[in-house]
């Protein structure tokens, strides 16, 4: 098997869906002798900033001298992406070679009528992958929800929830408590959760986490000292850190990371290491400014997150020419009144995806918050056309990770330097 051969099959199981249970990546992984037993685990949960979270908890470990895995989705270019160990990406080579091994497994287990999913496919990869590089740490990310997330079937010595907000509805339910209900079912009884949330949300948590006797612990607020094009800068408990990524509502991510690390069992990390670990952070696509181009690239798709990123475009960039494009199961009413904030143009598209919002629907609510929208379904022909009208302005591509795929796409087609 080679690697466009492993892709191909992969993105062959998407067919089945989506499919929240335990059940068969529970028999997978039996089959697979339980890799993900091999390993010590952080899990993330979360809708909000879980995957930079996870990335900031893993690169603190890494500084600290772990071998460190780390898992998240969805990716944005290459699957590799998702799957990595002390900041390296999992090769094509091994790609394929563990995808091979999990299908094989995959393939008897419709001989019991069991159909893995994408999702469960991937995760059991990289379980396998961490066990045979011997990984002493994993960070892992939830992919939906989390009670019945495929990655639910690690025991972790930590867990995280990140700012839940209205998401996938269709499968976590139609109040936030439910929804939060959902990400809460990542806690572990006698295992410390640490969260940001409030009000009905942090009820919920708290509700479960006391029902397993897990100790919950709420962040110190921290205090922002300074934002730039390229990091921030924060102090919490009384030390100053830099993170490498921008946006103000990183230090949130940031004192949670912070949290999860300091309260891993009988692990040492140093303040030394925590200011090393954050300040080497790489996590493109998150209010990345792309060198030497007048375009930024952002992957928030929820109303809260998109509410906290276009803030600091607002206060980084002012006035942005925006090419935005959502999926259907986003907030489109929501995010589409955030842009007003700092669109002076919105040129809407379609991301790439069979799941895209339909685009008429789209243009329909920014026409109620910005007065000059333009349509173009085509991805690659929208960022053109802001670059035409854009004057003076950054070119602001969001909505979707798909939306930063096709940016990427369209700077590797055009930009010799990127």
């Amino acid at each position: 098997m080679q690697k466009d051969d492993a892709i191909e099959w992969l993105y062959g199981l998407t067919v089945h869906g989506v499919k929240l249970g335990l059940k068969n990546i529970t028999e997978l992984l039996n089959r697979l002798g339980n890799p993900q037993d091999s390993f010590r685990t952080i899990h993330v949960a979360g809708s909000d900033g879980k995957g930079s979270t996870c990335s900031m908890i893993a690169s603190i470990l890494s500084a600290s001298g772990f071998r460190t895995g780390l898992y998240t989705s969805p990716h944005i270019i290459e699957f590799n992406e998702r799957i990595s160990v002390s900041g390296k990406q999992i090769s094509d080579r091994d790609l394929a070679k563990y995808a091979k091994i999990v299908r094989d497994h995959i393939e008897d287990m419709r001989k019991d009528d069991m159909q893995c999913t994408f999702f469960e496919a991937t995760t059991a990869m990289a379980f396998l992958y961490f066990r045979d590089k011997k990984v002493e740490y994993a960070v892992i990310e939830v992919g939906m929800g989390g009670r019945f997330d495929a990655t639910n079937i690690i025991h972790p010595d930590v867990t995280v929830i990140t700012n839940v907000s209205m998401e996938h509805t269709e499968y976590l339910g139609s109040t936030i408590e439910e929804i939060a209900y959902q990400k809460a079912g990542v806690i572990k009884e006698g295992v410390p959760v640490i969260t940001i949330n409030k009000g009905p949300i942090l009820e919920v948590i708290r509700d479960v986490a006391y029902g397993l006797d897990s100790e919950l612990i709420i962040p110190d607020i921290p205090r922002l000292i300074s934002l730039s094009k390229t990091s921030t800068k924060m102090e919490y408990k009384g030390i100053e850190y830099t993170i490498g990524v921008p946006g103000d509502y990183q230090i949130i991510n940031a004192s949670m990371a912070l949290e999860a690390v300091r309260n891993l069992p009988d692990v040492d990390i140093t303040t030394e290491d925590e200011i090393k670990g954050l300040s080497k952070l790489k996590w493109p696509c998150r209010l990345q400014k792309v060198k030497g181009m007048p375009m930024i690239i952002d992957v928030s798709h929820t109303f809260e997150g998109s509410k906290a990123a276009f803030r600091n475009i607002a206060s980084i960039y002012g006035k942005v020419t925006v090419v935005f494009g959502l999926l259907s199961d986003k907030d489109i009413e929501g995010i589409a009144k955030n842009l007003s904030e700092i669109a002076s143009k919105v040129i809407v598209t379609n991301p790439e995806s069979e799941r895209a919002a339909d685009i008429d629907k789209v243009f329909k609510e920014v026409s109620k918050h910005v007065i000059d929208v333009e349509k173009i379904p085509n991805i690659s022909d929208a960022i053109d056309r802001a670059m035409e009208i854009r004057r003076e302005e950054n070119v602001l591509v969001t909505g979707s990770f798909f939306m930063s795929e096709g940016a990427i796409k369209w700077l590797k087609r055009t930009s010799a330097g990127y």
